[in-house]
């Protein structure tokens, strides 16, 4: 069983995982590489003056798997609620977590599939937390946004999901606040 599943590995996914990851919880990304970002090319990510898509994701998996991520290129079929958490079903195996962090672009089937809400514009209903209506499920990017797909909301809203799981588990509000002594 690991701490954290994040279904999807576009830049919600992945900013979620991201924090999860580096500050020590176990993190699963399962993901097929079908992000819209290999039709992107960006010159409005904060940071970034301008970089093609693809060589985005390929840095942003890089420095996710840095901080410990498990990247694995798998399908999930299903997804329930279980005594402990959640199970997820790939095309490969089954995996448990405490977490379920849905990435999945516009595609709401794994949410509707869990129970969750969804809004009268049919989109996952979220928290600012992106915590959707099943306690520990949380829905970033487009899932929870009615036609605002950016790869810079959609990467806040997977920190946004990510901090909530870290104060969960802290007890506490977390800050994921580097200094130059703690950076790595």
């Amino acid at each position: 069983m690991t701490d954290v599943i994040v279904v999807g590995g576009g830049p919600a996914g992945l900013g979620a995982a991201l924090y999860t990851a580096k500050n020590g919880l176990e993190t699963t990304v399962f993901d097929t590489d079908g992000t819209w970002m290999h039709k992107a090319h960006l010159f409005n990510y904060l940071g970034i003056e301008s970089v093609d898509g693809t060589e985005f994701m390929d840095r942003s998996r890089e420095q996710v798997e840095d901080f410990g991520a498990d990247l694995r290129e798998e399908e999930v079929i299903t997804a329930e609620e279980t005594d402990d958490g959640f199970a997820v079903e790939t095309d490969a195996g089954e995996y448990e977590a405490d977490y379920l962090v849905l990435a999945t672009g516009t595609d709401r089937s794994l949410a509707k599939e869990l129970g969750c809400k969804l809004t009268d514009r049919a989109v996952v209903d979220v928290d600012v937390t992106m915590e959707t209506s099943v306690e520990n499920v949380y829905a970033t990017g487009a899932m929870g946004r009615v036609e605002e797909w950016q790869a810079q909301i959609a990467a806040g809203d997977g920190v946004a999901a990510a901090l909530n799981i870290l104060s969960t588990e802290e007890g506490e509000k977390f800050h994921d606040f580097d200094t130059p002594e703690d950076a790595a």
